[in-house]
């Protein structure tokens, strides 16, 4: 099963993933990143001193006005679950 980051905020999105039997890990710094299929942020702090760091290859999911199912969708989308 796919291994799914999720940031803290968005905690709904993380509950509604576990149902759909994905595996979630909470995002707290960078290394958490690390080994995840796919990353979901809350787009409030994304690239906020204009530096952006590689830290996953995996596809990263702004949920920004995203339902929590819309996200799971776009989480299956992108994992090809």
């Amino acid at each position: 099963m796919a291994r799914i980051g999720v940031e803290q905020t968005l905690s709904d999105v993380a509950q509604e993933l576990q149902s759909k039997g994905y595996e979630t890990v909470t995002l707290k710094n960078e290394q958490d990143a690390q080994g995840c299929d796919c990353c979901v942020i809350s787009g409030q702090d994304q690239n906020v001193m204009g530096i952006q760091n590689v830290v996953t290859q995996g596809s990263v999911i702004n949920a920004d006005g995203m339902t929590a199912e819309e996200v799971c969708q776009q989480v299956a989308n992108k994992v090809g679950h």
